[in-house]
């Protein structure tokens, strides 16, 4: 597999390769239009990467950083690559990059049913803070809002 890359989308095949992983993960997945779309309406939204040395997306991360805070949309991991570390690779990738352009905090959504993701985020640091009654379709299901204050500032960034 090789060393994987932090990367952001560069292209529209790097869109359709997001959006072919997003269909794979997700029941109510977003479309390519829809990511598309938000990656061109706003000066906030972000899609990250993590890369095989030959360029194939192994995950991603959608999200937003606005003033002081991240709020991670979808992080997706491909099959070859769950259960290995990628997951957190890239989050620990997204939360540096976040710190680096002036995030001091973290929010997030997560299925009350998916532990393997609550796992990742309670060792990355976070916890959870409310609970979203129907936030999620097919299936129906509680969201659980995770915050993760204080991230760390990575060296070389303005104090």
């Amino acid at each position: 597999m090789g060393a994987l890359i932090f990367d952001r989308v560069r292209s529209d095949a790097d869109l359709d390769a997001v959006a072919a992983l997003e269909a794979r993960c997700f029941s109510n997945p977003w479309t390519r239009e829809m990511l598309a779309a938000e990656l061109r309406g706003s000066s906030v939204a972000h899609v990250f990467l993590l890369r095989q040395p030959d360029g194939a997306i192994a995950a991603f991360c959608s999200c937003w950083i606005v003033l002081d805070e991240l709020h991670v949309n979808t992080i997706a991991v491909d099959e070859p690559h769950r259960r290995a570390g990628v997951g957190r690779s890239l989050m620990e990738e997204v939360l540096a990059e976040a710190a680096r352009l002036g995030a001091t905090r973290a929010t997030l959504e997560v299925r009350e049913s998916n532990v393997a993701a609550r796992r990742l985020y309670e060792r990355l640091g976070f916890s959870v803070a409310a609970v979203r009654p129907n936030y999620y379709t097919a299936p129906v299901e509680d969201a659980l809002i995770l915050w993760l204050g204080n991230l760390p500032i990575p060296p070389g960034s303005p104090s």
